[in-house]
């Protein structure tokens, strides 16, 4: 009878410990490549893009919260992290005072636009429904929501609401998110760098953190607009 072999096979193992060390050695690359922007500069750049995605329209387009992301993985001590949230905090209400002013001045030109009819009648109809229904609350609920928290701004433009209830309701709104997802930037980040020299699969870890975030931001997401489309569709309810 032949002898039975006995002994593991540890290429699966290798394998992924080689991925390991190479997810380790990219993630070293990009933060460290994000990290030598200058925070003067880097800082800046991500409430330009954050003023872009909020603003109407180019919301649609422009990935802020990616970005934001991004620059809060060099974030550097307590002061640039307070930094990096006001620059976000501030650019996301220039874009959304952009998006309020465009309502109030050229609201139904930008509606009927080419630009306004590809983002479709129904889309705008949704807001417009929303807000009517719910105000403020519609103002603060739709920084959360994709789609609404570009078409909210210049619909509350075109609306009887004033612009100092809007900002009462979108400060809050934008001060949570901004805080929100600078920290897991920073936290992802940081973890990974504590870990490096002590664990083999700190990028993981650094993975784990931006998908488990960026998944449980989908679902809520989900959940909150699940929660809210009462509001939004036609109702055949506006008696309910």
């Amino acid at each position: 009878m032949d002898p039975v072999d006995l002994s593991l096979n540890t290429a699966p193992f290798a394998a992924v410990g080689d991925f390991g060390q190479w997810l380790n050695d990219a993630l070293s690359y990009v933060l460290d490549t994000v990290q030598s922007v200058d925070p003067a500069l880097r800082t800046p750049l991500a409430g330009l893009a954050i003023l872009l995605e909020t603003s109407i329209l180019i919301g649609l387009i422009v990935p802020g919260d990616t970005i934001v992301i991004v620059a809060s993985t060099a974030v550097d001590g307590p002061v640039e992290m307070v930094a990096l949230i006001a620059a976000v905090i501030v650019g996301a209400l220039a874009g959304e005072s952009i998006g309020f002013a465009l309502g109030r001045y050229f609201g139904p030109k930008i509606r009927h636009s080419a630009l306004g009819r590809r983002i479709g009648e129904a889309h705008w109809e949704q807001a417009e429904r929303y807000l009517g229904r719910r105000g403020g609350i519609a103002v603060f609920i739709s920084r959360f929501l994709p789609v609404l928290h570009s078409l909210i701004p210049v619909t509350v433009g075109m609306s009887a609401m004033r612009y100092r209830t809007f900002m009462a309701w979108t400060v809050p709104a934008t001060t949570i998110w901004s805080i929100g997802y600078v920290s897991v930037g920073a936290l992802a980040a940081g973890s990974f760098r504590e870990l490096l020299d002590q664990l083999h699969y700190a990028g993981y870890i650094f993975v784990a953190i931006v998908v488990g975030f960026v998944v449980l931001a989908l679902v809520a997401k989900k959940l909150l607009q699940r929660s809210q489309r009462r509001h939004m569709e036609h109702l055949d309810s506006d008696s309910e």
